[in-house]
């Protein structure tokens, strides 16, 4: 005969076979869906207007980048000539006031400029040179 302890261990192994199996087809029973994001970069598409506006986008900053290089030089070459000309007028000054010394010691009177322009008058008849074969000086 069966006990009531034999009784409850089977009923209790069934009921454990029962939930396993239970557990073990509703897992299997659903799809496994996975999610994926892919990280793929597809590049803008653009017209030949677009590439033609970026084109000159670039070649317009690369002129402002070398203007702005080529007034720096200016600036700094412009500089340069100031500070020779500054000599200079020091250097003439200099001589101005050596030559009046020197006037002065021989007893030579200061002759005054004589810087009267005459007017143009017009040339008629004659071929004026053109610029291009004036030379540069």
């Amino acid at each position: 005969m069966i006990t009531n302890k034999n009784l409850l261990a089977v009923g209790a192994v069934v009921i454990c076979c029962i939930t396993v199996v239970w557990f073990s087809t509703t897992t299997q029973g659903r799809p496994k869906t996975y999610e994926i994001r892919p990280r793929i970069s597809v590049p803008e598409y653009k017209t030949d207007t677009l590439h033609a506006i970026d084109a000159y986008e670039r070649l317009m900053e690369r002129h402002m980048n070398l203007t702005e290089r080529n007034s720096t030089r200016i600036g700094t070459d412009i500089k340069e000539v100031m500070k020779k000309l500054d000599s200079i007028n020091d250097k003439l000054t200099e001589l101005s006031a050596r030559i009046a010394r020197i006037e002065k010691t021989f007893g030579i009177e200061e002759s005054k400029p004589t810087a009267k322009k005459k007017p143009r008058s017009k040339v008629s008849g004659k071929k004026v040179p053109k610029e291009e074969s004036l030379p540069i000086w």
